[in-house]
This record gives structure tokens, C-alpha cells and sequence, in this order.
């Protein structure tokens, strides 16, 4: 399997009352369909996994790939803090139909670049699902160098990384690990053109839950090397600005809650600050500005 362009890591739309909301999960996916969108990630750090009831992650997964009847690739997010209980819902994944696993480092334990190596080595070798390596120490506590997975890179299993560091350096070192079989995907919105341009095979995206057709224009630009896609990422500059105001998810689900698209989330997390409502308004009128442009663009 070869992961490239425009992927999004969706949100969970949950109801008023903090259960699942199937129908706005089965809008937001026909949307991704509609809007070009070249793979998902189901109950990733955005699909608030950590906040999910095992039946629930099996309900958002099997819906998924229901829905999108082998169009596209689904990756569910399978990363825990030990590798058992990781090889563990990356079997249950696999079980629900999931095409890969998004594995995160493993979050708080903070283990040594050795650890890393065994505990991906580990998943990979297990089998149940091809993996996607994906690194955050803002969040997790910990840095997989590119240098520590040197020899995993040609594991059969291991199909790519996404690297949510913004320094174009560390992108680098990942891209001169790239080949056929191992896919180097930005993990950062407001770069990922910039690793695009540099030869990355395309972006995990936050964003793309409200902008599926305008980072789909972002990803074809950019991976065919025209600078067009920096005019274009340039447009999209104020949405980034937005999600980065409060801790993601919560940016992203006030947006899709203005759009339709579910209420809430679960504690610890809470939902936008007041002081930034006016601000989600502005941004809504940006997206719809650009989802709108993408579509005259499609119809001339």
C-alpha cells in the first residue's frame, strides 16, 4: 500500500448529550469522499481515541470502512503507551476491516530511542496491519529521531512515518529515507506544503475535516512541484492561525459544529473559549470562501 496526498485525521462529531453522532460521522465521511480526500484516519489524537469506549472505536471503524467501500484507504489509530496493548487494538483494527494503523510513539512512558525501535519493530512484525509510524513529542514526551529507524524503514510492514516536527531539517532526514515502499507524510498543516515541494508524498491533516477539497488542490499542486500550491497554502494561512488557538481538537470541533457536524467534546477537553467565537465565525467564512473556489474551479 502506497499512502499519498490528501489524508485526513477526523474528528469524532459526538450528539448535545456526548454519545456518537453516527449521521454527522457518515456526512463528515460522504464529505470527505465528495471533496477528494485520498485516505482517513479513523480515532486518531483528532478522534479524541483516548475519550473512546472500545465499542465505540469499533462502531466509528466498521462504519468507516463500510462507507467508503475500498475507495480509499482507512487507518485506524491503534498507538498505546505499551506495545502490547498496541499490537492488541492494531488486531482489533485489522478485525474491523481497517487497511493500516496509525501508530503513535508511545505517549508519557518516554522510552529510549531503543525502545522505540523494539516497540515499532514489535507491531511490525506481529503483522496484523501494515504500520504507519507517526511522531508528536509535543504530546507524547518523546522524539523518534529518523536515525533510529534506519534499518525498520525497509520492514515489509512498515509503510511510512508521519512527522508532526515543523523544522525543515527533520523533514529532510525522513525524506532521504523515502522509497516505493516507505511513504514520508507531514504531520503539520502550516508546513506541509513546504514538505510537499521538498519531495514529501503528502499530509495527515487536521484541517482537512473543513477543507477536504481545498487541501486536495493543495496536495495536487504541491506533489507535482508547482509553486501555485504556495498562493494556495497562503489562502489557507487564517484556518491554520484558528486550530492553533486552543489545544486540537478543540478548534476543529467548533468549526464543524457551526457546519452541522456534531457538538462537543469530551472532558478533560472542553469546548472553543468565548473569547474566540468571533474568530470561528471569520474562519467559517474563509472556508466556505475556499471550498467554494474549489468547486467553480471543478465545474469551469
Amino acid at each position: 500500500m502506497r499512502l499519498s496526498g490528501s489524508i485526513t485525521a477526523l474528528a469524532t462529531p459526538f450528539t448535545v448529550a456526548g454519545e456518537i453522532d453516527l449521521d454527522a460521522w457518515r456526512r463528515l465521511l460522504q464529505a470527505q469522499l465528495d471533496g477528494g480526500t485520498q485516505a482517513i484516519v479513523v480515532a486518531g489524537s483528532t478522534g479524541e481515541a483516548a475519550a473512546l469506549y472500545d465499542v465505540e472505536y469499533d462502531a466509528l471503524l466498521r462504519s468507516a470502512v463500510e462507507l467508503v467501500a475500498g475507495r480509499i484507504p482507512v487507518l485506524a489509530g491503534t498507538g498505546h503507551s505499551s506495545t502490547a496493548r498496541t499490537i492488541e487494538q492494531t488486531r482489533r483494527a485489522a478485525i474491523s476491516g481497517a487497511d493500516a494503523a496509525l501508530v503513535v510513539t508511545p505517549p508519557y512512558v518516554r522510552p529510549t530511542q531503543a525502545g522505540l525501535e523494539a516497540h515499532y519493530r514489535a507491531i511490525a512484525d506481529d503483522g496484523a496491519l501494515p504500520v504507519v509510524m507517526y511522531n508528536v513529542p509535543g504530546r507524547t514526551g518523546c522524539d523518534l529521531l529518523p536515525e533510529t529507524v534506519t534499518d525498520l524503514v525497509a520492514h515489509e510492514r512498515i509503510v511510512g512515518i508521519k512527522e508532526a516536527r515543523n523544522e525543515a531539517e527533520r523533514m529532510s532526514a525522513w525524506l532521504a529515507l523515502r522509497s516505493e515502499g516507505f511513504a514520508v507524510l507531514s504531520g503539520d498543516d502550516p508546513t506541509a506544503c513546504r514538505a510537499m515541494l521538498a519531495g514529501a508524498d503528502g499530509v495527515i491533516s487536521v484541517a482537512s475535516n473543513v477543507l477536504p477539497r481545498s487541501f486536495r488542490r493543495l496536495c495536487d499542486l504541491a506533489r507535482a512541484g508547482d509553486h501555485a500550491a504556495q498562493d494556495w497554502d497562503a489562502r489557507m494561512r487564517a484556518v491554520y492561525d484558528f486550530l492553533g488557538v486552543e489545544p486540537n481538537p478543540i478548534p476543529v470541533k467548533a468549526l464543524m459544529q457551526r457546519l452541522g457536524l456534531g457538538h462537543g467534546l469530551r472532558l478533560p477537553l472542553q469546548t472553543l473559549s468565548p473569547a474566540h467565537a468571533g474568530a470561528a465565525e471569520h474562519t467559517i467564512a474563509t472556508i466556505l470562501d475556499l471550498e467554494n473556489a474549489c468547486r467553480d474551479s471543478l465545474a469551469a
